[in-house]
């Protein structure tokens, strides 16, 4: 690894994002695509860029990112807490906004498991008495 890249994984509901940081002008590349190419929507674009716009680091780092599994808002999320470790490999001062924030807390909700002889997980079929 470079002396000066940074990486880290950052997780979020079944997607796993692989981030790459290194000192540049602000590129972000998402699966060897752009990021507004990627990404299409704009609050998702606007999420994963929070991490830079709190540290004040935009346009600082060039990021590369590989992201599998789940849809693009689940991996946009896992980017957001993959930057965000990142960037605490970078400086140790970036930690307290990044905390308090809460980009540094692994969102745990995953999708509940359809039951069998059921609707859906939680929904149940109609309970008829007659």
């Amino acid at each position: 690894m470079p002396e000066n890249q940074f990486n880290s994984t950052g997780r979020r509901k079944s997607s796993v994002a692989r981030v790459y940081l290194k000192p540049g002008d602000g590129r972000i590349l998402i699966n060897r695509k752009d990021a507004d190419a990627y990404l299409g929507r704009e609050t998702l674009k606007m999420i994963i860029m929070q991490p830079f716009e709190l540290t004040g680091t935009t346009g600082q780092y060039d990021v590369a990112i590989n992201v599998r599994g789940g849809g693009v808002s689940g991996q946009a999320g896992a980017i957001k807490h993959g930057i965000s470790r990142a960037l605490l490999l970078v400086s140790d001062e970036y930690r307290k906004p990044l905390k308090k924030a809460g980009y540094l807390t692994r969102d745990a909700r995953e999708v509940e498991r359809k039951k069998y002889g059921q609707r859906g997980a939680r929904a149940r079929f109609q309970f008829s008495k007659r």
